[in-house]
């Protein structure tokens, strides 16, 4: 198998005679073993198999592999949310006194996190813009730095990351970057194939597709060599005394040592497992991914073009204009569209957006996107709410700033809404 719609239905799991067709959700939290030498392999990492869901589940596993096989990846783990695969990608390999070089377009939670939480745990952060060259990109490395990571196409920024730039500082410096690529999925851009070590994702955005559950993945390109830089990673090129003194780069090389080490001791420690029910309906959504993600590109390019030219509309953010200033970046990664996500500005600030938001019949307002239904978001009336206007432009989020997330329904009946909407401002 190798075309991504084939691997969308069939990758991850393959039943033998007269096992289930589809993945079964093994809803248990323990295994049983017949001896305690059976179960003690499990523990030394000698041979493969499952004692206790908070490490690992095989329904989760089988989710896994097919993202893993999406990604183009040697391998993958689920977690709760997309927060804990973004916390676990970066932490198994960062400790206190670690340094990181992030963008600064990323979702909003995601900059808290490494800004906020993270700096408490003593790993600190230099944010660069995602448009920096080369020459800026290098000047904020130092010493300690241990990765780089950004948004393919930030959340809700809408900018689209040179992959292949921060890349290329980032293994000049003998560190991995780090992408997330839910806005994308890997039916739009393949990170991995564009010199990205290690590919995260909020599952619960395209790939689930339907609103019903949350959860995260990691995705391990098996291509950074770990050893070559064992001054800068100990917690994969040492033993590791916590589980029986293993050196995972050496035990499990390339393709395995990075996920291996998250498992063993991240997820044993924090427990951000996804449960298997989330799994398995992930999996349904992952089966129509390759169908899905084509409607809500071409229902987002519709709406970004009728934005675009209503005269109530001060500016519009979708890297499928050709007028928007990351279209020649997203012709080279995003070949095929990026996203159904839209965000523009509507003239009159907090007050039209009100009345705009309040008009709409279709697009429900959520806080959440990338989801079948159209949904969309005004940051100064919600999230954002307690910022005065010009906290908010201080920001970057404008008061009249409003998120659209085409889902996959007919288009004309989207722009409809829209059109009815901006007519009540």
């Amino acid at each position: 198998m190798k075309h991504i719609d084939t691997l969308c239905v069939q990758a991850g799991y393959t039943p033998n005679n007269g096992e289930p067709r589809q993945i079964p959700i093994i809803q248990s939290t323990t295994f049983k073993y017949n001896t305690s030498e059976d179960m003690g392999k499990l523990f030394d990492l000698e041979a493969s198999g499952y004692f206790y869901t908070r490490l690992q589940n095989p329904t989760n596993d089988y989710v896994a592999a097919k993202i893993a096989k999406l990604e183009g990846g040697s391998a993958a783990m689920l977690t709760s949310s997309g927060q804990a695969a973004n916390f676990f990608a970066l932490f198994n390999i960062c400790e206190c006194g670690s340094h990181i070089v992030c963008s600064s377009s990323i979702y909003g939670g995601t900059f808290n996190l490494i800004a906020v939480t993270m700096a408490k745990m003593g790993i600190k952060t230099t944010f660069v813009s995602p448009d920096a060259t080369e020459e800026e990109l290098d000047k904020a490395f130092q010493d300690n730095t241990r990765a780089v990571f950004g948004e393919t196409i930030a959340n809700p920024a809408l900018t689209v990351l040179d992959i292949e730039k921060f890349a290329k500082v980032a293994h000049k410096h003998g560190v991995p970057l780090i992408v997330d690529n839910t806005f994308p999925t890997p039916v739009n851009c393949r990170p991995i194939e564009w010199g990205a070590d290690i590919v995260t994702h909020s599952t619960t955005k395209y790939m689930d597709g339907h609103g019903a559950a949350v959860g995260g993945c990691i995705v391990d390109s098996g291509k950074f060599d770990w050893m070559a830089h064992k001054d800068k990673f100990p917690g994969l090129c040492t033993p590791d005394e916590s589980y029986h003194g293993i050196t995972y780069a050496e035990k499990f090389g390339k393709e395995g040592a990075f996920i291996t080490k998250c498992t063993a001791q991240l997820m044993r420690d924090f427990g951000s497992i996804q449960s298997p029910q989330n799994a398995f309906l992930l999996n349904l959504g992952l089966e129509s991914l390759h169908v899905r993600m084509p409607k809500h590109v071409e229902n987002g390019q519709a709406v970004a073009e009728f934005l675009s030219k209503h005269p109530k509309v001060e500016s519009v953010t979708y890297s499928g204009l050709k007028t928007d200033k990351y279209y020649k970046l997203a012709q080279k990664y995003l070949p095929n569209g990026g996203c159904g996500v839209v965000s523009f500005c509507i003239k009159g600030g907090r007050a039209a957006a009100e009345k705009f938001m309040k008009a709409l019949k279709l697009i429900a307002i959520e806080t959440h996107v990338a989801d079948a239904r159209s949904c969309c978001l005004n940051p100064a009336t919600s999230t954002h709410r307690q910022l005065t206007d010009q906290q908010l432009a201080d920001a970057g989020i404008p008061a009249g700033l409003i998120r659209v997330s085409c889902g996959i329904e007919n288009k004309e009946d989207l722009i409809e809404d829209l059109k009815q909407a901006l007519e009540r401002v």
